[in-house]
């Protein structure tokens, strides 16, 4: 009779644990989300996704928490997130700096470290250039820097995106920069502003308030048209450079997240992206709404790690 008993609470058992385990899925999220921002505050990664943490509450009705982790081109923040359980209770912010570091040999992690949740936002880049520089066009500056090459400072993240587009500006503009390596975009523009540095590219909306202010001086766009913000700045592509510098920013998790809590992820980042409010908030910060599912960003992810790893050694 022991025995039978035991088997049977062991199968009473059994059967009411595996419905608790789909009722604790249902009820996600349950408490506070944690959202991991693997760089610094003030820049376009920390501000975009305060935006996103922000609506994302609205929508799920739970606290999300942003927690700003900087360091080793956003890789410390990373690090933490990817050893963080499974549970839906953390997620993490990834763009193609990642990738970058990841084929620069900076970390081990990549994108497919993480499971893919959704593609956010993505970023209106412009040439900087402190505005005691004097220069008022792109060819200003491209007739200094010509004149004395390695003299003029430009501001990057060493073995990141930045420091590819760098590469990739000096390739087509016949130019030799000296680099100055920061952590973060606004780590890079509060140095050109403070004049440590004399050129960047950055995102439109981590810069607006410096240009505004006459610290810096914006001298093309790197964008397929101009930007509104900006409607007298001539983009690259017309001045004869055809390069576009772009940064997308996605929401990823933790490896081993079940599909069920990334679906109750996906659909409300998707609600946030379709909302006028986000629509609104991203473009008031200088951003555009860029949104791709689960299956598109992934595809995005592989196809972007590609053209990165085949680019990579540029940096050597």
């Amino acid at each position: 009779m022991k025995l039978k008993t035991l088997l049977t609470l062991s199968a009473l058992s059994a059967a009411i644990t595996l419905p608790g385990v789909t009722l604790a899925a249902d009820s996600y999220p349950d408490r506070p989300i944690e959202f991991i921002v693997p760089w610094g505050p003030g820049g376009a990664s920390d501000l975009l996704m305060r935006l996103v943490g922000r609506h994302l509450e609205q929508e799920l009705d739970t606290p999300v928490p942003i927690i700003n982790m900087p360091g080793a081109s956003g890789t410390v923040g990373l690090r933490e997130a990817s050893r963080r359980d499974p549970d839906g209770y953390t997620i993490t912010q990834i763009h193609e700096g990642l990738l970058m570091a990841h084929h620069a040999g900076v970390t081990d992690q990549n994108w497919d470290t993480f499971e893919p949740v959704a593609m956010m936002t993505s970023d209106n880049s412009v040439i900087l250039v402190n505005a005691d520089s004097g220069w008022e066009t792109l060819d200003d500056m491209l007739e200094a820097v010509q004149a004395s090459p390695g003299e003029y400072r430009m501001g990057v993240t060493l073995g990141g995106i930045p420091h590819l587009w760098a590469v990739q500006f000096e390739n087509a503009t016949d130019t030799e920069f000296g680099y100055v390596g920061y952590e973060g975009t606004g780590e890079r523009l509060r140095a050109l502003a403070g004049g440590h540095i004399t050129v960047a590219i950055e995102d439109y909306q981590s810069a607006e308030a410096f240009l505004e202010n006459g610290d810096m001086t914006a001298l093309a766009a790197a964008t397929d048209e101009r930007l509104d913000e900006l409607p007298d700045i001539p983009t690259l592509k017309e001045l004869g450079y055809d390069l576009e510098f772009l940064v997308t920013r996605g929401v990823v998790v933790p490896k081993g997240t079940p599909d069920s809590i990334i679906e109750t992820l996906e659909s409300a980042l998707e609600s946030v992206a379709e909302s006028d409010a986000f629509v609104n908030d991203v473009a008031n910060a200088g951003g555009t709404v860029r949104f791709m599912n689960r299956a598109d960003y992934t595809d995005y992810l592989e196809r972007n790690d590609q053209f990165i790893e085949d680019n990579a050694h540029l940096l050597d």
